[in-house]
């Protein structure tokens, strides 16, 4: 069969530049999991690259016409082509051990992707690969940068965060409008944090939500009962804190 027909409902900007996908897939690490499952791989490109890898490979794609591809030039995928939707896939039945995410992550699904592979971190170890370029910048963002929000505290909370490399609409068809940037991100060796990490949660995200006013007027909603120990960070603005902050933070609060 011939190429792949990108569609706009699916968000597909199909990448057409090997080096980019050479690139990209070397950034995996390959450590803690034998197996890598790639989200949306369209016609194959990183595929191709992820193959020649120690890893075992699986695909998820939700396009019919792609996975049609992907069969037909692709037989060492064998039975690893799942077709359907990454958010309502099963992990927990699908993986029984540690696994890396990668990709080319539909734009328009991005933050979704993430925050699933947040509530499965017990068995992601790694996750790489390209996302809109502003996303990946808020999701590696510092305190103190207009980016930092919910997203970057809640991510950086369980991983080590780099944004690697950017790269520009032309390597795409068709191009989108926005530039892509590729980050990485590595599970710390402690998955848990110093305090109740649902507590943790709403507090993040109460204090950004209302990121304008100081954490004391914006955490009104949230019970405090070590008003000393909070006192450092009632006066300041959320995206001043750092991950490590908000654990301090969330333990003055009550449970």
């Amino acid at each position: 069969m011939g190429k792949v027909r990108a569609k706009k409902h699916l968000g597909q900007h199909f990448l057409n530049d090997l080096n980019v996908a050479q690139k990209i897939a070397d950034s995996l690490h390959h450590q803690a999991y034998k197996q890598v499952l790639e989200i949306g791989p369209g016609m194959g490109v990183l595929t191709q690259f992820l193959l020649q890898k120690d890893s075992e490979v699986f695909v998820i794609e939700i396009d019919t016409e792609s996975v049609v591809y992907l069969k037909t030039h692709f037989p060492l995928l064998n039975n690893h082509i799942i077709e359907g939707d990454f958010l309502k896939l099963p992990l927990n039945e699908i993986f029984k051990k540690p696994f890396a995410l990668i990709g080319n992550f539909p734009y328009n699904i991005s933050s979704q992707i993430l925050f699933k592979a947040l509530e499965h971190k017990e068995i992601i170890p790694e996750i790489a690969g390209m996302f809109q370029k502003e996303v990946a910048e808020r999701v590696a963002s510092q305190p103190g940068n207009k980016n930092y929000g919910i997203i970057s505290v809640l991510l950086q909370a369980y991983y080590n965060i780099e944004y690697l490399f950017t790269v520009n609409e032309d390597v795409f068809i068709p191009p989108p409008k926005v530039k892509s940037g590729v980050i990485r991100l590595i599970r710390k060796e402690n998955q848990t944090l110093d305090c109740d990490e649902k507590l943790f949660k709403r507090v993040v995200k109460t204090a950004f939500n209302q990121r304008r006013k100081t954490l004391r007027n914006a955490l009104k909603s949230i019970t405090l009962v070590d008003e000393k120990k909070a006192e450092p960070y009632l006066g300041l603005r959320a995206e001043q804190l750092s991950v490590d902050d908000f654990i301090q933070l969330t333990q003055s609060f009550e449970v």
